[in-house]
């Protein structure tokens, strides 16, 4: 075999691999820290911290398994800081004669690589990275056709295809989706049980990012970093999930609790989405679990979680392939102000957005339902330019890497793609807020307001939202009912009246 240079990139940490079967002495890894991957947006600092931690561990078990692997810190020497010229310079300075690369997940990456192997005079070639449980184009081809991608159809032959809570052809107990057992408000603090933690000293790598003037954003507790950064901590965090939280977990996947930032969540994105750990194995290993514990965990909970991982992660991931790169550039309602300060302080006088916004600064997680139905609900009904959306949540969250980010912002939360993604899009007053979460109750605004000045924002731009889109929206069969009550409000002046009033003065909110 040729002397061959292979390329790992941060989020390829997958042992699994079939690369990795082998020891050959001809076959040499690389992986790099560089500030081409730290500055292009402004990342948490957990998020550094955790890429570099998992990349390093990586490096080390490839090393122990007889490996070949050169690893490229943020300070060495010969790091260019720039992935094209870092593979230039290796290939020339070793004397490699091949290089080869597993596809990345990411666009730009994508068209960085196929760039760089058009111009290199050596052989190269790319793989697979044996993690999703479909190839880039296989949506696009599933939906051949069609203007909108609904997620069920798509979630429901997955299931088939991998016989993930089946009975032959049909769903194990006769129902596909028990999304409607997945709503309920949490009020029972004593359910509540301890995440696992995981507490390392990172100190050396902060300090590292200070040195070299890494800008970052959030907090981070040094002694303390708590997200998993090796396979064997993404595998004992499952069985965690399984055993101390997946009792409770899709009955309350959407609620929300001001003294419990994770609830009943698995944090399992991390791990996945930089592949130490991978989705077929993860819903595999909880329907293992449900099957032998059928009296104490329904089938409501498990569904739900199967739903997350094989229905919408690998959705999403279909779609940003489908559509990209003009699907970064889509803003179907021309939204263009400004994201309000507070975003990256967590000080408004919304308690919702305090604690949604405070949480992800101090943890660089928040769930789902916090990412759409508070943030992002909020953007939307504020009219943020998509660019500035997209911006801060690939920033602020662990687990963003922009095949999954730009979906769920550009598309589910925002409605930005026009409805690719989503069939209406996902805007609420503060009704919904109270009825999944205790944040109402101790707000400086008071929810049941829709005018004056201690008013909740969400209830009169929500109508706002729909007044100025009405000519993008009023067809929408699934809003209609919107538009009809909206014709009859006799304070519908005054509520509009109210929601200009505080677009005016976003940044005082």
């Amino acid at each position: 075999m040729s002397k061959t240079l292979r390329l790992i990139l941060g989020d390829q940490l997958n042992s699994e691999h079939s690369w990795y079967d082998k020891v050959n002495d001809n076959i040499t890894y690389v992986l790099m820290e560089m500030k081409q991957e730290t500055d292009y947006v402004t990342h948490h600092i957990q998020k550094v911290v955790g890429f570099f931690l998992a990349m390093r561990n990586f490096s080390d078990l490839l090393s122990e398994q007889g490996h070949r692997v050169i690893y490229l810190s943020l300070e060495d020497k010969d790091n260019k800081q720039d992935l094209s010229e870092n593979i230039r310079n290796l290939l020339d300075s070793e004397g490699f004669e091949r290089f080869e690369y597993q596809l990345p997940d990411e666009y730009r990456l994508d068209l960085q690589l196929s760039k760089l192997c058009e111009e290199l005079k050596v052989e190269s070639k790319s793989y697979d990275s044996e993690h999703f449980l479909t190839e880039r184009g296989y949506l696009e081809e599933f939906f051949k056709g069609k203007k909108t991608y609904l997620m069920e159809t798509f979630y429901r032959e997955m299931r088939k295809e991998y016989d993930i809570l089946m009975e032959g052809k049909e769903p194990i107990t006769g129902k596909w989706n028990y999304d409607h057992d997945n709503r309920n408000k949490f009020k029972d603090p004593l359910l509540l049980v301890e995440p696992k933690i995981f507490r390392k000293n990172v100190s050396g790598i902060v300090d590292l990012l200070e040195k070299n003037k890494i800008k970052t954003i959030g907090k981070i507790d040094e002694n303390k970093f708590d997200w998993p950064v090796t396979r064997a901590e993404g595998l004992g965090l499952i069985d965690y999930f399984c055993k101390k939280l997946l009792s409770n977990f899709g009955e309350y996947q959407d609620a929300m609790f001001t003294r419990d930032k994770f609830l009943f969540h698995s944090r399992l994105s991390f791990a996945l989405n930089t592949k130490m750990i991978s989705p077929l194995e993860v819903v595999q290993k909880v329907e293992k679990y449900w099957l032998g514990n059928q009296e104490s965990v329904s089938i409501a909970q498990v569904e739900g979680f199967v739903r997350q991982i094989i229905g919408w992660r690998e959705y999403m991931r279909g779609v940003y392939w489908a559509k990209m790169p003009s699907y970064k550039e889509l803003n179907f309602f021309g939204h263009e102000r400004d994201l309000p300060s507070y975003f990256w302080t967590g000080k408004t006088k919304m308690n919702c957005l305090k604690h949604a916004i405070g949480q992800s600064l101090d943890s660089a997680y928040a769930h789902h339902i916090q990412r759409l139905m508070v943030t992002g609900n909020f953007m939307l009904l504020a009219g943020i330019h998509p660019d500035q959306v997209d911006e801060w949540y690939l920033g602020i969250y662990i687990d963003a890497i922009e095949w999954v980010e730009i979906t769920n912002t550009r598309g589910m939360s925002q409605y930005a793609d026009g409805g690719i993604v989503g069939t209406k899009p996902y805007v609420s007053s503060a009704n919904y807020i109270d009825k999944m979460s205790d944040y109402c109750s101790s707000c400086f605004y008071k929810k049941s307001q829709k005018v004056g000045d201690k008013s909740c924002p969400f209830n009169s731009l929500y109508w706002h939202f729909y007044a100025r889109n009405e000519e993008k929206l009023a067809k929408n069969p699934r809003i209609g009912m919107a538009y009809k009550t909206l014709a009859k409000m006799k304070d519908k002046d005054a509520i509009l009246k109210q929601a200009e009033s505080y677009l005016d003065r976003l940044e005082e909110l």
